[in-house]
């Protein structure tokens, strides 16, 4: 009996040994900072996480002069990275946030839908952000409920007056980075959205400027301490946290102090994560906001249901991907259709013309072609399914892409 336990005991401790850490997300937007910027300005605690994993240039914006072109203003930002999709689907124009397509669910969304057990937050510096575009509480998103939140602070004008330099906003992103710092330390949530304005409100009012370069500098350090705290729930609970930071938009050529439209700057932005296997999307190309919430979705283990794999716009930033950089075409009643490769296998390429996802419906695709991915093209006669719009996916081993065609 003794050695029955004594086995049972090695038994136990060895499957602990063996057990995956539990995973944990958090994703940053420090608002307003173009690339040239974050690439010159010193900012060592950014740099110690990109050691971890690494740093790139990316982009905003969609397509520039397609169907997907999106504004660079900073709510239409925020939500391409919380769906992965450009604005043509989720439809936030502005930062009025008049109309949004919920139908394109969020991170948070999928996350709350496969792991309800589990936790979420919000740390914002703009309440909208969770009312509005995460949508807690609506029932257009399931009535969503996160675990944690803190926001509204910027409504709060009795201990945050509204100064005319603004200072305010940076009292309030300091109480934002505090909590979230105090929530991930004790708490842990398993996905969190932590979101700072004050560099993108020194950039409007004194653009590429010292005054900019320090707010620059000051979330910096605000980052450092957020590593911090994931640090050291890494070290004590041998969790295994993921962090992703990003800038919403860049900033106009000639001042700095605008932003909207697209131009190279104001389409420029970055990434800074510690994400291990990172690919060569985002080794070598210029990924899009986009790309973060399939690279979080990976990384959690989300499985996004089929139908909504094949609208979501990104491509994760890590792990092995097939195909990149989808195009399509109509000509003389063909649908040109190319790609990148970047790995092996078939490509199958699914049409449909009908847009019902929007609206809440199912689309009917039809498999018009298998071809190899290493072909990095397909024709699609589609003389017999005439349209003035066709949604074309390409489905590969590693990964899905999609494009529209539109015949103006």
């Amino acid at each position: 009996m003794r050695k029955y336990l004594a086995l049972l005991l090695i038994v136990n401790i060895t499957i602990r040994g063996y057990a995956q850490p539990v995973k944990k997300a958090v994703f940053v937007i420090v608002d307003g900072i173009a690339a040239d910027v974050i690439e010159k300005q010193p900012t060592p605690f950014l740099d110690a996480i990109a050691k971890k994993g690494g740093y790139t240039k990316a982009h905003v914006g969609g397509e520039k002069d397609g169907y997907s072109q999106t504004p660079t203003i900073s709510a239409v930002g925020y939500n391409s990275l919380l769906t992965g999709t450009w604005v043509n689907k989720h439809n936030v124009w502005g930062n009025d946030i008049k109309a949004p397509n919920y139908n394109y669910h969020t991170i948070f969304r999928f996350f709350e839908e496969q792991y309800p057990q589990k936790k979420t937050a919000v740390f914002s510096s703009w309440e909208d952000n969770r009312t509005k575009l995460v949508g807690e509480h609506l029932p257009a998103t399931g009535n969503l409920k996160l675990d944690y939140r803190f926001d509204g602070l910027e409504l709060d004008t009795i201990n945050y007056p509204h100064d005319k330099k603004r200072d305010f906003m940076h009292r309030i992103d300091e109480a934002v980075i505090d909590k979230a710092t105090a929530t991930i330390k004790n708490e842990a949530p398993d996905l969190s959205w932590v979101y700072l304005e004050y560099t993108d409100d020194m950039g409007h009012m004194y653009g590429d400027s010292p005054e900019f370069y320090r707010a620059v500098d000051l979330m910096d350090k605000q980052m450092g301490r957020l590593w911090e705290a994931i640090e050291h729930r890494r070290k004590k609970f041998k969790e295994d946290w993921v962090i992703y930071i990003t800038t919403d938009h860049g900033r106009d050529a000639r001042t700095g102090k605008g932003h909207g439209g697209q131009s190279d700057r104001e389409r420029s932005t970055w990434m800074v994560t510690n994400a291990k296997g990172l690919n060569d999307h985002f080794k070598k190309g210029t990924p899009g906001i986009v790309d973060i919430m399939p690279s979080i979705a990976n990384f959690l283990g989300l499985r996004i249901p089929r139908n909504r794999l094949m609208e979501i716009d990104g491509i994760s930033l890590t792990g092995p991907l097939s195909a990149t950089s989808p195009n399509a075409i109509l000509e003389n009643g063909k649908l040109n259709i190319t790609w990148k490769a970047a790995g092996k296998g078939d490509a199958k390429i699914w049409v449909t013309t009908t847009n019902k996802f929007k609206e809440g419906g199912e689309d009917e695709y039809t498999l018009m072609a298998t071809v190899p991915v290493q072909s990095q093209r397909a024709v699609v006669d589609v003389t017999n399914l005439p349209s003035s719009f066709y949604k074309i996916v390409i489905e590969t081993p590693d990964n899905f892409l999609n494009r529209w065609v539109i015949v103006k």
